[in-house]
């Protein structure tokens, strides 16, 4: 359902494949720290109107179903005092809710984020002290997915916006939108979507899904 599909990226390896599959790709500075610095450049280059909605899909997540896109967008749309939206699922496995390469959120009695974190939150200070080897069943630990919808507004300001220590201690791009009081809405999905690319036997899978193309 949307209006315009563009593939940006600062390689022209890519955009050259992109271009070849008959896609259309904005080549962009090589500078940016981050995946929203890099949409805030193509919502100012492609003249988005503000309150246009944008959909940021990153690269190494190419089995992301479409209807979770459609939901993302459709999620920002119905909260029009939030410059974001993203999603989550519920954590079962203590292994990765003790993995800082894992991002958790916690979330506010709206499905508004409070905090995400590659430490374990929320802290359930009796349990884990007495075992860290499982997660109680009644603790909201959720996995976020990195998917982000944003309103082109917010976009335009996101790059004007000083880094905030948070960020850069955490390595997480969208707790610069909180520490400047951007309001971030979050779906809670029932279970995640397929996995992305971080390997090569990642890589593999993917292929082996695209080989019916």
């Amino acid at each position: 359902g949307a209006d315009d599909v563009w593939v940006a990226t600062d390689h022209p390896g890519i955009a050259a494949v992109v271009e070849a599959a008959g896609g259309q790709v904005l080549v962009t500075s090589a500078e940016h720290p981050s995946g929203t610095d890099r949409l805030a450049e193509v919502a100012t280059r492609r003249g988005w109107a503000d309150d246009d909605l944008g959909v940021n899909v990153q690269g190494d997540e190419p089995l992301i179903p479409s209807e979770l896109i459609a939901a993302a967008a459709a999620a920002l749309a119905a909260d029009p005092d939030a410059a974001i939206a993203t999603a989550c699922h519920p954590l079962h496995s203590a292994d990765e809710f003790f993995n800082p390469n894992v991002v958790k959120l916690v979330l506010d009695a709206r499905g508004r984020a409070l905090y995400f974190s590659r430490a374990p939150i929320p802290w359930a200070r009796d349990a884990f002290a007495a075992d860290r080897s499982a997660l109680p069943a009644a603790l909201p630990a959720y996995r976020h997915i990195g998917l982000y919808a944003y309103r082109a507004g917010f976009l335009k300001r996101y790059a004007s916006l000083a880094p905030s220590p948070l960020e850069q201690w955490e390595a997480l791009e969208q707790l610069r939108a909180m520490a400047h009081g951007y309001p971030i809405q979050v779906m809670v999905l029932d279970h995640a979507p397929p996995a992305g690319v971080d390997t090569a036997d990642d890589l593999e899978r993917v292929r082996r899904e695209f080989d019916w193309v």
